[in-house]
C-alpha cells in the first residue's frame, strides 16, 4: 500500500513557495508547555477541519510570551477542511474576557488536517503584521509537527520563527 502524502501538491506550487521566506524572524516565540500542549490537543480534537485560536500573552524586544491559547469558532463550514475564518464575536469576547489582566491578543494559530504546518497564500491574505502565526500540522488525527510563522507587509511573505517551550 503506498504510503499517504501529507503534502499536496498546491503546497508545491510557485503560488504556495511565493508568501515563505528563508529569512528567519529576528525574534522567538516562547510558549508555556500548555498553551502549546492545549493548540495540539484543539488541533487534534477538530480533525479533519482546521481549527483555529488566538494566543494571550505579550510581546517584547526578544519576541512573543505566550502563555495561554484559547480556540475560536471557525466559520468557515465549506471549506472547513482547508480553510479557517475566525469568528469575530469570539475574538470579542475573548478581548474582553482578558481586560485589566495583563494580558494581550498576540497570534492566531490554526491547523492544516492533512498538510504541512506551513502557510498559504490565503493565510497571508488575512494576517496581520507583528501577530504569530503558529500552524499544527495534524495527520491522520494526530499532531504532527508546529512551525510558527510572521508576515511581513513589506515583503509580502511569512518568516520563519523560532521557538521555545517553557516550563510554566
Amino acid at each position: 500500500m503506498p504510503e499517504k502524502n501529507y503534502e499536496p501538491k498546491r503546497f508545491q506550487s510557485d503560488e504556495y513557495l511565493a508568501v515563505l521566506s528563508d529569512t528567519p524572524a529576528e525574534q522567538t516565540a516562547y510558549f508555556t508547555q500548555t498553551a502549546l500542549q492545549h493548540m495540539k490537543t484543539l488541533a487534534e480534537t477538530g480533525y479533519p477541519f482546521e481549527i483555529c485560536g488566538l494566543l494571550l500573552g505579550n510581546i517584547t524586544a526578544s519576541g512573543w510570551i505566550i502563555q495561554e491559547a484559547r480556540e475560536v469558532k471557525n466559520l468557515n463550514k465549506e471549506r472547513a477542511a482547508d480553510r479557517f475564518q475566525l469568528d469575530p464575536l469570539g475574538y470579542q469576547n475573548i478581548d474582553k474576557s482578558i481586560r485589566g489582566t495583563g494580558l494581550e491578543i498576540i497570534g492566531v494559530f490554526h491547523s492544516h488536517p492533512d498538510c504541512p504546518a506551513r502557510p498559504s497564500p490565503t493565510d497571508l491574505g488575512s494576517a496581520w503584521e507583528g501577530f504569530l502565526y503558529p500552524i499544527v500540522s495534524v495527520c491522520d488525527g494526530k499532531a504532527a509537527s508546529i512551525h510558527c510563522w510572521e508576515p511581513s507587509d513589506v515583503s509580502q511573505r511569512f518568516h520563519p520563527v523560532s521557538y521555545k517551550v517553557e516550563a510554566a
